[in-house]
């Protein structure tokens, strides 16, 4: 039987799968997102502008470049396809449209993929595009078609389709209401399937007016927090990119609540994880001759007869009073729910009473899923607006998932904020804070040191005015990661080195010298002695092992008398022990045990002591 606390996880580990989950429980998404570029090969983007910045062309392939190694490394299972059009050249499935080159197909992005993207880069990009698709007529309606047999011969689950036109021209067809017509239809068929149409319009001389023609074709907002179309025209390449990042990125759910206002009230929302750590991904194991990814699977065997063990065979123990406890996983699941998952409305307590050591881990975002529920958009609003006006935060108890303890969650309402160019920076909704139990608050006993004079105080206070800035945490990449993926990027692209790091969580020390003046001479004069210097001083020598006059040293045995070995397994308390010293009592009373586990040595101990 299998030790009844390897059913447990601990509570860190459960934390942790919080943050770094970004679905759970019974809602998890399944199939795979889809992205289509629909990019625009006519003449007018490959004009060279005055200001010297890229053509629209470059941009956009620089943008292309950027989501496909974007993908490789966060979701390279998502599908993603690159098609032109107004072109001279034609290029696709069985070749049924006239200026529509694919460039890609809709499929997983590789190295391969960006090379290509690469290729058509800069100068040389233009002049390679001229020669393989040139520019020719348009016909945005047979593009548009050409998109939607792209997503009808995929036979993948897809959950999420998206088509992003990047063009610099309003009036594609100049004025020609055949063609106009015939876009519009077919834009309207692809919106039926499903598939959202964003617009990725470019810089124009006389610019760029979009209810000349695209304000038809285009998706409304599929969300109330997300902006619909953007009046004004992308000028540089990190705007670009920020609109194409808040479009191309799905926001996917951790888990999908119900949260009860009252008997009979409830309100869907959905729990969103604002930010996660980023971690190196771990290794994969290839099979030696084909380098195919290798699964692994794990079987329970029995101990003594080696017979498969089914998962209904298995049950949990605990040894409580000398008895071995037996449970099936069903007992285990009912003494372990608490209740059914969901958030359950306490009261209302003023914001000065949420203080800052009550942030105990990273909170989650709560947003409404008018899907699940009819008008909880509406009473969730309304929460938010009355938290405003009277300035206090929702208590709730919060059960996450099945099986998981209830947590005390502070809801803190946040306001929509958008930047300069109408682009949502923060979108309405709670903050859900965990909060404490009273167990978790403890009594520090901190140590005794010498207090600081109000001369030294102050001069700390100088020091570190001086030294302040405004903090942003999307300014620091982890260099380590960073250095990883660059890595990784030189040795599929076949690069002759990777580009250069620059790590940028490194202060900057000539600066801070600057800043600082005469402040750290005047502070060291107020507390360290006269002459001190920390370069001079070194750390103390450790001793070798010919110095201190002996081999190396070794463990001492963990022991432990009979009478008190024989009082633990009468008491049932031999757990309390650790597995180093229940080996040490194996070997002391000659027990033979068949494996190391410390479930398995008590076993082996209460089997020849117990009787």
């Amino acid at each position: 039987m299998a030790e009844w606390t390897s059913y447990y996880r601990n509570d860190d580990e459960d934390e942790e799968q919080d943050e770094g989950e970004q679905s759970g429980g019974d809602y998890k998404i399944t199939g795979r997102d889809s992205l289509v570029f629909l990019v625009d090969a006519s003449k007018e983007m490959f004009i060279k502008r005055d200001d010297g910045q890229p053509t629209n062309f470059d941009l956009t392939m620089q943008v292309v470049r950027s989501v496909y190694t974007s993908k490789i490394i966060s979701s390279y299972r998502d599908l993603v396809a690159l098609v032109f059009y107004g072109t001279e050249q034609s290029k696709n499935p069985r070749n049924s449209f006239k200026h529509v080159y694919v460039y890609h197909d809709l499929d997983e992005p590789g190295a391969k993929r960006v090379q290509d993207v690469d290729a058509l880069r800069g100068e040389k990009g233009a002049h390679l595009a001229a020669e393989t698709m040139g520019s020719g007529e348009t016909s945005l309606g047979d593009a548009l078609w050409c998109c939607a047999n792209l997503y009808s011969d995929i036979k993948l689950r897809l959950s999420h389709k998206r088509l992003m036109i990047f063009t610099c021209r309003d009036e594609p067809h100049c004025g020609d209401s055949t063609k106009d017509r015939q876009a519009r239809t077919k834009a309207s068929d692809l919106k039926e399937t499903g598939v959202v149409i964003d617009l990725m319009h470019l810089m124009k001389p006389g610019g760029f007016d979009v209810s000349l023609f695209f304000c038809d074709i285009v998706s409304p907002p599929e969300d109330e927090n997300e902006l619909g179309l953007q009046l004004e025209p992308c000028e540089k390449l990190e705007d670009l990119k920020k609109r194409v990042r808040a479009k191309e990125q799905k926001k996917r759910a951790m888990a999908r609540l119900n949260l009860s206002l009252g008997e009979g009230i409830n309100v869907a929302v959905g729990i969103y994880a604002t930010a996660v750590t980023a971690r190196r991904p771990g290794a994969i194991r290839l099979n030696r001759e084909t380098n195919e990814p290798v699964r692994s699977k794990s079987r329970t065997f029995h101990t003594q007869t080696g017979s498969l063990l089914l998962p209904s065979e298995i049950k949990k123990s605990q040894v409580y009073g000398k008895k071995k406890i037996v449970m099936e996983r069903d007992e285990v699941d009912a003494i372990k729910k608490f209740d059914d998952p969901g958030l359950f409305l306490i009261g209302f307590k003023p914001m000065e009473l949420l203080k800052l050591h009550h942030h105990i881990r990273p909170a989650v975002f709560l947003y409404p899923e008018e899907d699940e529920v009819k008008g909880s958009s509406c009473l969730f609003s309304a929460l938010l607006t009355k938290c405003f006006e009277k300035d206090v935060f929702a208590l709730c108890r919060c059960i996450a998932r099945r099986n998981y303890p209830p947590r005390f969650v502070a809801l803190v309402p946040q306001k929509e904020e958008v930047d300069e160019g109408k682009v949502q920076i923060t979108p309405p909704g709670f903050n859900a804070i965990f909060l404490p139990y009273a167990d978790d608050m403890r009594t520090l006993d901190p140590p005794q040191h010498p207090s600081a004079t109000q001369t030294q105080i102050d001069k700390m206070k100088e020091i570190v005015s001086k030294l302040r800035f405004k903090y942003q945490s999307d300014a620091f990449e982890n260099p380590v990661i960073q250095q990883h993926y660059r890595n990784l990027e030189a040795l599929a692209l076949d690069m002759m080195a990777p580009e250069d790091t620059e790590d940028l969580i490194m202060p900057k020390v000539e600066q801070i010298d600057r800043r600082l003046g005469p402040l750290v001479e005047e502070f060291k004069d107020l507390v360290y002695p006269a002459n001190y210097s920390a370069e001079n001083k070194t750390a103390a020598k450790r001793k070798t092992v010919a110095e201190a006059g002996g081999g190396s040293e070794k463990k001492p045995k963990v022991e432990i008398p009979e009478d008190e070995l024989r009082a633990h397994v009468q008491n049932g308390t031999l757990g309390k022990l650790t597995v180093p010293v229940l080996k040490e009592a194996c070997k002391q009373f000659g027990v033979r045990t068949t494996g190391t586990k410390k479930q398995e040595l008590i076993d082996a101990l209460i089997a020849r002591l117990g009787s």
